[in-house]
């Protein structure tokens, strides 16, 4: 915990960390349970929520594990899964394209493959992006807005309205989890309607997600529903793509047939 505290106060909190990590539990049984008072509690848990050890939700707070990660964290995890996607998904950028890239360490990954080109240009919200094509060729939109931690992105009204604007060749989306049904799960409601926006733009929008982004959601409460069509490249297993294609989606495997497992643009797009 952090330097300064009481023993006291310090065992109560590891306990409160141990009590939310096996299921949800509201500030009124944690009150209760450590007889203090609901001001006592909810100063724990926002500590403990600064410390990362928790996600608070509305009325209580959730298991550590469902805790939305920072960038970097995630950035370290399935590399080469991810650059294999990435390579997937740079294969379908034509000359002369706008292409609209979202925040997420998987769609970094796919700036890092375009930072050769000189043919098109990019439009982003991703602070990544921004870093891999800072020193490229490639001509550059930064989408203006409020920046969001820790997922490094930019949005709000400012980044609505600039995307209103615009209708991209291609947009490429970041997840946290991928569902078949209900589409894109995300941590906070504005960035889920900033991923529809961002789909319903664009000429044709694929989603990025390696294997441990599929079949369910992040933990997270919201989602982001996506237009038909809107295509997914992935690493997953059969099992696994197939719910995706039987729900209607254009799926591409990154590392199949060279680095995808169908030829040409794909099939994702609404005309």
């Amino acid at each position: 915990m952090t330097s300064g505290e009481r023993p006291g106060t310090r065992r109560r909190r590891e306990r409160m960390v141990e009590l939310l990590g096996a299921g949800d539990i509201s500030v009124h049984d944690l009150a209760a349970e450590f007889d203090v008072s609901l001001s006592t509690v909810r100063r724990d848990l926002a500590t403990l929520a600064a410390l990362g050890r928790i996600t608070r939700t509305y009325g209580g707070a959730l298991d550590p594990r469902a805790a939305e990660r920072s960038w970097h964290d995630k950035a370290r995890e399935r590399r080469p899964e991810k650059d294999a996607i990435a390579r997937a998904a740079a294969a379908l950028v034509r000359p002369g394209d706008v292409v609209l890239l979202d925040a997420g360490t998987t769609v970094a990954r796919l700036a890092h493959e375009l930072r050769a080109r000189t043919d098109l240009t990019v439009v982003t919200n991703g602070l990544s992006t921004l870093v891999e094509l800072a020193d490229a060729e490639v001509e550059v939109v930064v989408l203006g807005g409020r920046l969001r931690r820790p997922n490094e992105s930019l949005l709000g009204t400012r980044t609505d309205q600039a995307l209103r604007r615009l209708t991209p060749d291609l947009a490429f989306l970041g997840v946290d989890g991928l569902d078949p049904h209900r589409g894109i799960n995300c941590p906070d409601p504005e960035q889920a309607a900033l991923k529809e926006t961002m789909a319903e733009c664009a000429r044709a929008a694929w989603v990025l997600a390696d294997d441990s982004k599929l079949g369910g959601g992040g933990g997270f409460p919201y989602w982001a529903a996506v237009p038909a069509g809107t295509g997914l490249i992935t690493d997953g297993g059969e099992g696994r793509r197939a719910a995706f294609r039987d729900a209607g989606w254009p799926v591409r495997t990154a590392g199949e047939d060279g680095d995808a497992g169908e030829s040409g643009r794909g099939d994702a797009g609404r005309g």
